[in-house]
């Protein structure tokens, strides 16, 4: 049987958890807005048409921030026509998912919602199509109390108080050569009017805080020189850099969606280091924080891919100019439409979900925002009708649990594995994989009462470990208990009939002694170990 080992300390902090740190993403895309959020004619239906089932469970959930209203759509979506009497909105065209946008759900809509949720809004503006004016005019009608044009048009659309949103996005992805408008071939020129734009929204709320884009992707050949660029000119006038990554791997390969923790910890590392290195170099004192506020973990099957491009893609091959395509306009009601989730390898996909809260949570101190790009449907599954809880949930619930406490860190010994290179199309390239930890850790300290959370993901998927922990530098600790997620069948998934197919167990046998913990890692699993 493998054996692991992991050593922990109470003096090793790394940083504090924000409660930001485990939200979700919302876009109009697929069926998380139109269908599962917004429906008029679900049973539940609140007077916006928004489904209460999904609001109460997410509220049970805990949700604590949530990125809206997008994504690449929001490069061209004008929030100005999306306010006011429904019936006297604008329809339009969405260029970057071919689909007609008829703002049923608007800006108003989508804060009230969170509101009703209970999650903070982190809110992007649209700097493709949109100027530094609409940003700033978004400020205004969205914080400002009163006695200006655009706060008292808020007043007058139903929302008597400011909507005090705290966290604003400087645009979505905007070294993308998909995204409308695109600074793809322009870094400066990003740079310079994301500082402006900061700047000019702080002038309207001195309180809140903004996030620029960096490279959308660290397989885009531009990367990171576009972001050191960029970052030169905002770097004193934001507050966050905003990263996203996804990653993908092979049905076939199953360790290698595990070993997506390493692409995570890389492309953070590197984003640390280039803002230290731009904070010396501008003279200034602030210490850039970051927001991972779009990740993903799937299988994807491989597709035509020509080697070696490195992310060197003509932009046109991201456009999809094909001649028979037509815009999708999508019933909140009718799901044939839908881009539904992927429903294979349920396990696997909570297991790679859940390396990358580890990872998080080794950089606490450095990460203060996380938008899970299924997070919403992490906390909540939905169908048309229903609600319930997947196997993704439960890493999630356990990490909103420490939410406010520190970050320790966690010295691991265990077996590795090496992945080989991959291609699952021209852009998602892996050179492969060396090293990849079999057992992968993370812990939270509660400062006032003492008590300790270790998480520990079993990425053998064919071998039980033996777990020793040592603990000698913590006084008085008792084990309380061992929570294992995990299971033998690789076709299990949790539905609305039978919801508790994969749900957390306790495991008897795991025993503290003179501050050394042993216990047993079940293959590919997802273990909790808690203590007071």
């Amino acid at each position: 049987m493998k054996q692991a080992r992991i050593t922990l300390h109470p003096d090793y902090t790394i940083g504090e958890i924000s409660p930001r740190l485990f939200g979700a993403f919302l876009e109009p895309i697929g069926s998380m807005v139109n269908g599962s959020m917004f429906n008029p004619k679900h049973p539940t239906a609140d007077a916006q048409g928004m489904r209460q089932d999904f609001i109460a469970a997410l509220r049970e959930a805990g949700l604590p921030a949530v990125r809206l209203p997008g994504g690449n759509f929001v490069s061209a979506w004008q929030w100005k026509d999306s306010i006011g009497p429904v019936s006297q909105r604008k329809a339009h065209l969405d260029l970057a998912w071919f689909q007609y946008i008829t703002n049923e759900v608007g800006h108003d809509e989508y804060l009230q919602w969170a509101e009703k949720v209970g999650a903070e809004p982190v809110y992007t503006v649209n700097l493709g199509t949109g100027t530094l004016q609409d940003a700033v005019d978004c400020v205004e009608y969205t914080n400002h109390p009163g006695g200006t044009w655009w706060s008292d048009l808020r007043k007058k659309n139903g929302h008597p108080d400011p909507y005090n949103v705290r966290v604003w996005c400087l645009g979505n992805e905007m070294d993308g050569p998909w995204q409308v408008a695109s600074y793809e071939r322009d870094p400066r020129g990003y740079g310079i009017l994301a500082h402006e734009t900061s700047k000019a929204m702080k002038f309207a709320d001195p309180r809140i805080e903004t996030m620029a884009c960096v490279s959308s992707s660290p397989f885009l050949h531009h990367y990171p020189d576009w972001d050191l660029q960029a970052l030169t000119e905002c770097y004193e006038t934001v507050d966050y850099i905003s990263l996203h990554h996804y990653h993908s791997a092979p049905p076939d390969l199953p360790g290698a969606l595990l070993a997506g923790y390493q692409a995570y910890e890389e492309y953070i590392r590197t984003e640390i280091a280039l803002c230290d290195y731009l904070r010396t170099k501008l003279r200034v004192k602030k210490t850039m924080m970051l927001a991972l506020d779009e990740y993903a973990a799937f299988f994807r099957p491989r597709g035509e891919a020509h080697l070696g491009k490195g992310g060197r893609q003509n932009a046109a091959s991201f456009l999809n100019l094909d001649p028979n395509r037509t815009y999708v306009r999508h019933d909140p009601d009718d799901w044939s439409t839908r881009r539904m989730p992927p429903s294979d390898g349920e396990m696997m996909r909570t297991l790679a979900e859940a390396g990358i809260l580890l990872v998080l949570l080794r950089h606490a101190d450095r990460i203060r925002i996380g938008c899970a790009t299924g997070g919403l449907n992490s906390l909540c599954r939905t169908d048309r009708e229903h609600v319930w809880k997947g196997a993704s949930f439960y890493p999630f619930a356990d990490m909103l649990r420490v939410a406010g406490e520190t970050s320790l860190s966690c010295r691991v010994t265990c077996d590795t594995y090496d992945v080989p290179g991959y291609a699952i199309d021209d852009m998602n390239q892996y050179g492969g994989f060396e090293n990849v930890a079999t057992v992968q850790a993370a812990a939270a300290l509660d400062p006032e009462t003492g008590a300790l959370t270790l998480f520990v993901l079993n990425a053998a998927l064919e071998d039980e470990q033996v777990l020793t922990v040592d603990l000698c530098g913590f006084k008085g600790l008792t084990l309380s208990e061992h929570t294992v997620l995990c299971t033998d069948d690789p076709k299990a998934a949790n539905t609305f009939s039978r919801p508790d197919v994969i749900v957390p167990r306790v495991l008897k046998g795991a025993a503290l002694d003179e501050g050394v913990l042993t216990a047993r890692l079940p293959k590919a699993s997802w273990n909790v170990f808690r203590f007071v």
